[in-house]
């Protein structure tokens, strides 16, 4: 026992081990691709169920057969498959889809997201068959468990959350005020949550015997059956690892630092699963954590109470620093100061009523009125816009950079000045970005194209997409994590080239959720819904223009091919043309063959290097006459996947042979970067 002490006092053994854990987890997640067990043509899976939510439009679970599976139902009637429990083996009839992947850069990898959970298909269901009841006691536990949660009508969403961590329930605009506060942390069930939980349990039974062997045996035992129960969460799996680690070395006296057991949790974590380390969750819980640790000492020295909490919430804030603007983009620095008041509110009254509602339900208005206190706040608090700063995707090695930094500044205050200096340059990051940026988004069967000037000196957004029969927000999914991805912190023309939905349906959103300094509409009168976006104009003091015909930025000149005014919104469409370091480009909008023919009359147009197409490659435009005419080198398509209208036209296609052409539903995003009279393109494939 003693050689085994010293072995493990090594000062260097735990911090060597956590250096392999973290080259075997890129190589084994990185280097190693991993294959499905199911055949793309099968259509027939006899799974169990492990997880599953409702809402009045679908059911959606989380199934294993060979694999695990994503199921995804929308009801023809609200009493369709009540009686599928957590547990229960049921055939199900359907296609296996690949899961989407981004097709903007910088946006949320769904397919990236699954893999890293090692879900490989998303199954479509065509019928559900019961085969067999659940006999599994950790799914009896979780099915009463969930049931007399969701009996606890009020209060159930976020009970959902803190028992048994399934945050589907909660409403996703109050989560997104969480995250832009920087408070979403105690919503996952981690360290506050496990400490209180095993602090109780430990209490309890410490008051029965004295032996504490079995009392942290019944403690540990307690809470591996709960991680089972919660179906290994990463951030669980890291606190129950760093509870036993900790039992263990005060039980045997090992006398092991505790910042080298944390080392130790990360070499145990990715040994269970390596694709642990892109867990967002686990980042989060983990680095503060093992900060929290670091520090330890600076923070017993620091007696008073309120600044103690302050203290341990900027050391949280700037250890997750790097974190939250690599994954979000953004940063709210009010989050220092609001922890300080919530998380008392949560960690002390909050979860704690939680648990106590569960076993007393009388006292549910209670705790939903607690809720609704902490919404309210987080929804005022997110309203204040000046306190959200956002900077640009970092890539590794700046991350490194800020951890190095970070960890020497919380050493030795003198460092704190070059950290300072690393996030205004990284914030000032734009202003120096030499190349000319054109991105033709991908936003379904709709059009946006972002054009974004060298050092900051101007971004435009043309269009922003909308999709008629959906819910889907591109704004929130797409377009405005793309924008603050690359450093754009406002914009300062929104252009909008005609008032149907697939060009102006998402204007309103990016208007109330992002900085933008003037709009311009297209000649013609103004529909109905180009009149609501003016409203939402007018109340925010926003300048806006009609029927232009020119447009100046910095040194260059976009032109507005006006002709005349037409009887149809299409035509109606502005037309840009606009040259760039001896680049010409042509942007159609939705213009048909009437107006490219005006066009031709009115403009003395050739040799387009790159052409965005008009009308998503519709028959009624890029007639072969006029492509033969303008003869453009890149052609780009803007088109929905699968699109109803068969967008683009066969005929269209023909007409641009000659041309290199991309589409959206094929290569996704199309981005062209020009430097110097040079270009390169890139896409962001689906």
């Amino acid at each position: 026992m003693n050689r085994l002490r010293y072995i493990l006092r090594s000062r260097y053994l735990f911090k060597i081990l956590f250096i392999l854990s973290i080259f075997y987890a890129i190589v084994v997640t990185k280097s190693i691709t991993y294959q499905s067990k199911y055949k793309l043509n099968d259509n027939r899976f006899v799974v169990k169920v492990l997880e599953t939510t409702r809402d009045k439009e679908k059911i959606s679970m989380l199934v294993k057969g060979k694999e695990l599976l994503k199921v995804t139902y929308y009801y023809k009637n609200n009493n369709e498959y009540n009686d599928i429990n957590l547990g229960d083996i049921i055939e199900i009839k359907g296609e296996l889809l690949e899961p989407s992947s981004n097709t903007v850069p910088n946006t949320f990898n769904y397919r990236k997201y699954l893999y890293n959970k090692k879900i490989y298909y998303i199954l479509q269901v065509n019928n559900i068959k019961k085969v067999k009841n659940n006999t599994s006691l950790i799914f009896y536990l979780k099915n009463f468990i969930s049931n007399r949660i969701n009996n606890i009508t009020k209060s159930s969403p976020y009970l959902q959350t803190f028992i048994l961590g399934d945050k589907s329930y909660m409403d996703d605009n109050i989560i997104n005020t969480y995250r832009d506060n920087g408070i979403s942390h105690l919503f996952s069930i981690s360290g506050m949550h496990i400490s209180l939980i095993s602090g109780i349990l430990f209490y309890l039974i410490k008051r029965i015997s004295y032996n504490n062997y079995y009392n942290y045996g019944v403690v540990i035992t307690f809470l591996l059956l709960y991680t089972f129960l919660l179906g290994m969460i990463a951030s669980v799996l890291r606190t129950i690892v760093m509870y036993i680690l900790f039992a263990i070395n005060k039980l045997f006296n090992l006398k092991i630092k505790s910042i080298d057991l944390m080392l130790f949790v990360l070499v145990i974590c990715i040994t269970i699963n390596p694709f642990i380390i892109y867990d967002i969750g686990f980042q989060y819980s983990y680095i503060i954590s093992f900060a929290l640790i670091l520090f330890k000492d600076k923070i017993k020295n620091v007696n008073n109470y309120i600044l103690k909490s302050l203290y341990i919430s900027y050391i949280a804030f700037i250890v997750s620093f790097p974190i939250t603007i690599y994954n979000f983009y953004q940063v709210n620095i009010i989050s220092i100061f609001l922890n300080v008041i919530v998380i008392p509110l949560v960690s002390v009254i909050i979860f704690p009523l939680s648990i106590i509602t569960f076993i007393f339900p009388f006292i549910d208005n209670l705790l939903y009125l607690l809720i609704k206190f902490l919404e309210f706040i987080s929804i005022n608090v997110d309203k204040i816009e000046f306190t959200k700063i956002i900077f640009s995707k970092p890539n590794i090695l700046v991350i490194i950079l800020y951890y190095i930094l970070i960890y020497l500044s919380l050493y030795k205050q003198k460092y704190l000045i070059f950290l300072i200096m690393l996030v205004l340059l990284h914030k000032c990051y734009r202003y120096m970005y030499p190349i000319m940026n054109i991105t033709f988004l991908d936003v379904g069967q709709g059009d946006s194209t972002l054009i974004s000037f060298p050092y900051n000196k101007g971004n435009i957004l043309i269009d922003t997409g909308g999709l008629y029969t959906s819910n889907y927000n591109i704004s929130e999914n797409k377009t405005i994590p793309y924008l603050k991805s690359i450093g754009i912190t406002y914009l300062d023309y929104l252009i909008i080239t005609h008032g149907d939905y697939d060009h102006i349906g998402e204007a309103s959103n990016i208007i109330e959720n992002f900085k933008v300094r003037k709009v311009i509409f297209n000649v013609g009168k103004l529909n109905d819904l180009e009149l609501d976006v003016i409203k939402i104009l007018k109340e925010k003091n926003i300048e806006y223009y009609q029927n232009i015909k020119t447009l100046n930025i910095d040194t260059n000149i976009l032109y507005f091919l006006n002709t005349n005014i037409y009887d149809n919104e299409n035509d109606n469409s502005s037309v840009i043309y606009f040259i760039y370091n001896n680049i010409k480009f042509l942007l159609m909008g939705d213009a048909e063959v009437n107006k490219e023919n005006d066009i031709l009359k009115k403009y003395n147009l050739y040799n387009i290097d790159i052409l965005k197409v008009g009308h998503h490659g519709s028959n009624t435009s890029s007639s072969k006459y006029f492509i033969d005419k303008i003869n453009p080198k890149y052609s780009i398509i803007s088109v929905g996947k699968n699109n109803w209208y068969g967008h683009p036209n066969k005929e269209v296609l023909d007409n641009l042979e000659k041309s290199k052409i991309y589409r959206t539903d094929e290569d996704g995003s199309i981005m062209f970067k020009i430097k110097n009279n040079k270009f390169k393109i890139e896409t962001c494939g689906s």
